[in-house]
């Protein structure tokens, strides 16, 4: 009798211990390795930044080999968002993190995209100044990092060629800096401009960065907080001024800008021109061939432009898909309060990026940032991206590229108003066809 009740008590017990272990494979499995976690759920980013490509694939790697959640990274090309973003979202697997930068981007996506109010990664953010609402107050996507943009300087060559930034604090003294060293590249070895093509590898730049000049001035001293149906084109002009300038003191005739293939980055790392029109993302690929790199605001010939400071914004906010499964979601979310805590993820991350709207990410180091910062602190006034409110924006940057390059093949007051009409009409244009 005792046998039986000894060999019943053994059986219990191995009963208890094999529905122990059960139970132990649906929870974190704590004797494998304090960073090792069950995988529940996977996380495909479609990332916005290809400038970052090689970080991300990086940091997704070491969150796997942490918890053993599956984290892709693609890449969309760049100028090919937008396109890129529709294609993935209509597979099968679609992306669970992607980017929804502007306005325009809240209202086609605001049904893909989860309400971020009151979650984890939100719980996180240092400011709410660069989160996007729609019109009902969700949170549609969060800044994931911030940026500026102007025209980065060499100044070692700007020394070499007799000047110093001193002496460029408006347009007139921008024009006369730039037309002097172009007049004597062939002397110096050096010219004013680095290339400025017109592919969509580059045009982006001009037509939606530089071209911001014209719409900050043109919100008169307010701050557009929704797109308007209609903008004056007041400062066409100013824009017309800092762009020619560009393309004529540039290392490339205007004539050859269209179809693209110059590496405007690598002129600027190698020595060859003072002047790159570009964005704080360019830090970490500039400054350790030009380490004193630096930035000025976009001068213009605008009234006052002295006190201007650098072009200040984001178009790069993460939004979570709310087509995604619960599984999904749950692991993208972890995954993006890892990447702004996580010391070792986030110092990568800010190194790419520049900074990080978050109470626990890495400091900055980029210099570009530091540099808008001490405008500001100088009393300078912020240019906001006001180009995120451009209506219809790959329609409406095709035009005006087209335009673009119809004026640089020949650059007359005639072709200079198909310009003026894709700046101008064509926003009332793409604004109706949004809106009705």
């Amino acid at each position: 009798m005792k046998k039986r009740l000894f060999i019943l008590a053994l059986c219990l017990v191995m009963v208890v211990s094999l529905l122990a272990g059960c139970g132990g494979d649906k929870s974190t499995t704590e004797n494998q390795g304090e960073d090792t976690e069950t995988a529940s759920g996977s996380v495909y980013w479609l990332n916005f930044k290809p400038e970052s490509d090689e970080v991300l694939q990086q940091v997704a790697q070491m969150y796997t080999e942490k918890t053993g959640v599956p984290v892709k990274v693609v890449t969309a090309a760049s100028g090919t968002y937008s396109q890129t973003l529709t294609s993935e979202m209509d597979k099968s697997a679609p992306p669970t993190l992607f980017n929804i930068g502007n306005m325009e981007g809240v209202k086609t996506w605001s049904d893909y995209a989860l309400d971020l109010n009151g979650t984890a990664i939100a719980n996180e953010l240092n400011t709410d100044a660069y989160n996007l609402y729609d019109e009902n107050g969700k949170l549609c996507s969060i800044g994931y990092c911030y940026e500026c943009y102007g025209i980065i300087v060499n100044p070692d060559l700007l020394e070499q060629a007799g000047y110093s930034l001193d002496d460029i604090k408006n347009f007139d003294g921008l024009k006369a800096v730039a037309e002097d060293i172009h007049a004597r590249a062939g002397e110096l070895g050096f010219d004013a401009f680095t290339s400025n093509d017109m592919d969509p590898s580059s045009s982006w730049r001009y037509t939606g960065h530089m071209i911001n000049l014209e719409y900050y001035y043109d919100q008169e001293g307010t701050t557009w907080t929704e797109c308007p149906a209609t903008i004056s084109g007041n400062y066409v002009d100013n824009f017309r001024n800092l762009y020619d300038l560009c393309v004529e003191n540039s290392l490339v005739a205007r004539s050859e800008l269209a179809t693209g293939g110059h590496d405007a980055e690598n002129e600027f790392k190698t020595g060859k021109a003072v002047f790159f029109v570009q964005g704080s993302w360019e830090w970490s690929a500039v400054s350790e061939s030009v380490p004193n790199a630096t930035m000025i605001p976009y001068y213009c010939g605008v009234e006052g432009e002295e006190k201007a400071g650098l072009n200040c914004g984001t178009e790069n906010c993460w939004a979570i898909n709310a087509k995604a499964s619960e599984a999904d979601q749950q692991a993208t979310m972890d995954f993006m309060v890892w990447c702004v805590t996580d010391p070792e993820a986030s110092r990568m991350l800010v190194d790419t990026f520049g900074v990080m709207p978050y109470k626990s990410a890495a400091e900055s180091t980029n210099g570009f940032l530091a540099v808008a910062n001490e405008y500001a602190s100088d009393g300078c006034y912020v240019m906001n991206w006001a180009t995120n409110f451009q209506p219809n924006v790959d329609a409406y940057r095709e035009v005006f590229v087209s335009a673009l390059n119809q004026y640089n093949a020949d650059p007359t007051d005639a072709n200079w108003e198909t310009v003026r009409t894709a700046i101008v009409d064509g926003w009332a244009t793409q604004y109706q066809a949004v809106n009705g």
